[in-house]
């Protein structure tokens, strides 16, 4: 039957495959270690992948009727801070994690109100890695909370708090506001583009009609202001225009973005947006 076939776990090199070679990584090592199988890649569609994450959460506030405004900011060291004014992220202990609310959702993969049917009815990001993700993949991110009356902040860096969850002051306006600064050992360069950032707001106001999100970009002074009151009405509308060519957005803009033409329906992310919130047992491909 000629020679016996080599079973042993043990290879030429001499290292042994065994218990000792499975490795359990805690808390958000594993995405800092593997950070493309959560963003999808280090390069420019990964960094970029980070704002929408953080931007998902504050449309799924104003997709359950609690926020009406977004802003994006992008500043001169291209760190971002994405505020709404939905609810603010909750404060209070959580029940089995034994710390607050806002830090098990900054620190633990697959946390938050998402999963639970009675906080969101509709959700945009459950397609999403959450803003933890981002957290682990930022060499620093600043949290601040209005919420109750209170303005709630935190540091954290590389995934991991800095201090304690503080009550900082006294509010009457409520929200989130997140600050990250994407990770120059992670990322292949952490250089945000205005064209794609513009493009997918301008995607997520044609999809939440009402919704104002605004863009300032503090590198460039570029600003833009979308809010469409038709929703896809609109969105319909806008590509029409776009189908002879380019064209201006109806958003208030002081810059010209290019409408890109259609050819398979099915392979823009808003067109795929859509075909989920008609249709909740559509599963895009």
């Amino acid at each position: 039957m000629g020679d016996k076939e080599n079973l042993s776990s043990t290879p030429q090199g001499g290292h042994k495959y065994d218990a000792k070679s499975i490795k359990v990584l805690g808390g958000l090592e594993a995405v800092r270690l593997r950070p493309a199988m959560y963003i999808g890649s280090t390069g420019e569609m990964g960094l970029h992948h980070l704002v929408w994450e953080v931007v998902d959460n504050s449309v799924d506030e104003a997709m359950a009727g609690f926020a009406d405004e977004i802003n994006v900011t992008v500043h001169a060291d291209n760190s971002v801070t994405v505020v709404d004014n939905g609810r603010g992220i909750p404060v209070d202990m959580h029940q089995t994690e034994k710390r607050p609310a806002a830090e098990v959702v900054l620190t633990v993969l697959h946390a938050g109100g998402k999963f639970d049917s009675d906080t969101y009815k509709v959700s945009g990001g459950l397609h999403g890695v959450g803003v933890s993700v981002v957290n682990a993949l930022s060499d620093w991110l600043e949290l601040e909370i209005s919420r109750d009356g209170a303005v709630w902040e935190q540091t954290y860096e590389k995934g991991k708090p800095t201090n304690k969850l503080k009550q900082t002051g006294k509010t009457r306006k409520t929200g989130t506001k997140v600050t990250f600064h994407p990770d120059p050992t992670i990322f292949d360069k952490t250089e945000y583009s205005f064209d794609t950032l513009s493009q997918r707001l301008r995607e997520l106001a044609f999809l939440n009609k009402g919704l104002k999100i605004t863009l300032t970009d503090e590198r460039t002074e570029k600003t833009a202001e979308f809010k469409f009151t038709g929703g896809i009405t609109e969105f319909v509308k806008h590509l029409n225009r776009g189908s002879a060519g380019t064209s201006k957005s109806k958003s208030r803009c002081n810059t010209t973005i290019p409408t890109a033409k259609i050819f398979l329906p099915l392979r823009t992310p808003l067109i795929r947006l859509m075909a989920v919130r008609i249709s909740p047992g559509f599963v895009p491909r």
